[in-house]
């Protein structure tokens, strides 16, 4: 196998212009550049990653923790973390938690500034305490999609107004006429999803509704969560003509129950969700919902963590209060309007 100071022997350079070149830093010409990577390629050569992490003292991998490696939505946004940081020169490695904070806790130990030089954490259901004790062992933390851009954790975040996207939600079906809305909050009652149920009330009351009075059900935020917890709203209210989800799966679900219930989608019952994953646009009929900029928020992500990153170390003490007082947040959510909803039947 083909070794560092060969390619720097083939394309005339020093060992260390081949790493800078590799890793992306340093001030490389661009002919010199293209001297290197033309060696790269002739030579074949493959960086040693283990003996590059040795050599530098820490990986060039990120981690990722995500809650459920099954929610697609996760799929989704770990691509676009990979692509980000392909162009940064980091590889990532995907920690599934399942919900469990001693999951997540072993992943922290084993994981944080040895196999991976900084941790983005989505909704991995982690203690915050544990997140911090990761920090002070060397490895910078990053929180992925904060809900709430105006109650910061605490810690580096990537916000997106959640808040926002609930109040659309409930805007659009108010637009088209409903009154009678039942909502599906795929977390627990102060869960993750609070803020997007929050703002479907602040919606409701601008209105001159009663969004409390609205049914609402809390239940696990999935397909089935939300197909059971569509079922009961509808055979308990059936003069629903729509229904608000916090989430796209549960909506999902929703629909399912509508047609299992003979209620045909939109013209009897409106569904809407948040976050609009790829099942959204496939989705017969089409899922009307509330998109996050989940390929931006990635972006962002890692920007901030490989900034908390360079800024480790020795200057770690001396950035530690902007550090913890970092939020960046996203471009605002936006509506898009598809097939799942449409005017009120008895409007």
């Amino acid at each position: 196998m083909p070794t560092l100071n060969e390619v720097a022997v083939r394309a005339g350079v020093t060992p260390a212009t081949v790493s800078n070149v590799l890793r992306n830093k340093g001030r490389v010409g661009e002919a010199t550049r293209q001297r290197v990577l033309e060696a790269i390629a002739e030579l074949g050569y493959r960086p040693h990653l283990p003996a590059r992490a040795l050599a530098e003292g820490r990986a060039p991998t990120i981690a990722l923790m995500v809650s459920s490696i099954a929610n697609p939505f996760y799929p989704e946004f770990a691509l676009a973390v990979e692509n980000a940081l392909q162009r940064k020169g980091r590889f990532l490695i995907i920690c599934n938690t399942a919900g469990d904070p001693q999951t997540g806790r072993a992943y922290l130990d084993q994981i944080a500034g040895t196999l991976s030089e900084g941790v983005l954490v989505m909704n991995a259901n982690l203690d915050f305490e544990d997140l911090r004790m990761t920090e002070l062992r060397g490895a910078p933390v990053v929180l992925c999609m904060w809900e709430r851009p105006a109650d910061p954790p605490g810690l580096p975040c990537v916000a997106v107004d959640f808040r926002l996207a609930g109040e659309l939600a409930a805007q659009h079906l108010l637009s088209l006429g409903h009154r009678r809305i039942g909502a599906i909050v795929g977390s627990k009652v102060y869960g993750i999803h609070a803020a997007r149920y929050d703002g479907f009330i602040d919606a409701m009351r601008a209105a001159g509704l009663d969004g409390a009075a609205s049914p609402v059900l809390y239940t696990p935020d999935t397909t089935q969560g939300g197909y059971a917890a569509a079922r009961e709203l509808l055979k308990a209210h059936p003069d629903l003509t729509a229904l608000f989800t916090t989430n796209d799966l549960p909506a999902l679900g929703a629909m399912q129950a509508a047609a299992d219930l003979g209620l045909d989608v939109p013209n009897r019952l409106s569904v809407i969700g948040i976050t609009d994953i790829q099942l959204a646009r496939e989705s017969r009929p089409a899922l009307t919902t509330v998109a996050v900029p989940t390929v931006e928020a990635a972006e962002l992500a890692v920007e901030l963590l490989l900034e908390l990153i360079e800024t480790s170390g020795t200057t770690r003490t001396a950035n530690a209060g902007a550090r913890v007082s970092r939020v960046c947040v996203t471009s605002s959510p936006y509506l898009v309007a598809r097939a799942s909803t449409g005017p009120a039947h008895d409007a």
